[in-house]
């Protein structure tokens, strides 16, 4: 099965509303960026062992570990969860430039280093969602 369809299905695996939400983040990432390189990640450890909640990702970066190891990985995540969905925003090596940047002007959403999570659409500024995910593809 191709990374697309794998997306597709996981989109289509939500619940309505959560779906048309994701459907239209996903829309928007790739008119952002529209030659990213594209992920799904399962949520599944090299065990078959579900550890986290399926990602779809955008982009491509490196990331350095502690150990000098590189691996490469996404940008930009979206992922469902149980209260709504999460965007990743991969990259800024100051944990509080997110927070700082768009958590008073994003709605009702909570801001993390790297981390946006809200339950639907409605509750934030899209325009300030948008915004902080094409400077996640800048950094």
């Amino acid at each position: 099965m191709t990374t697309q369809n794998q997306i597709n299905e996981y989109i289509n695996s939500q619940p309505e509303a959560k779906r048309n939400d994701m459907q239209t983040l996903h829309s928007m990432i790739l008119e952002l960026q529209p030659t990213a390189k594209l992920w799904f990640l399962d949520g599944k450890n090299e065990e078959g062992k579900v550890v986290s909640n399926p990602n779809i990702g955008y982009g491509s970066r490196m990331n350095e570990y502690a150990n000098g190891k590189q691996k490469e990985f996404y940008q930009i995540g979206l992922s469902g969860n149980t209260s709504g969905i999460s965007v990743y925003i991969m990259g800024y090596a100051d944990k509080t430039y997110l927070p700082k940047t768009y958590g008073e002007t994003i709605g009702k959403a909570s801001v993390t280093g790297y981390c946006i999570k809200f339950k639907s659409l409605k509750d934030i500024d899209l325009e300030v969602l948008k915004a902080a995910v094409k400077g996640g593809f800048e950094v």
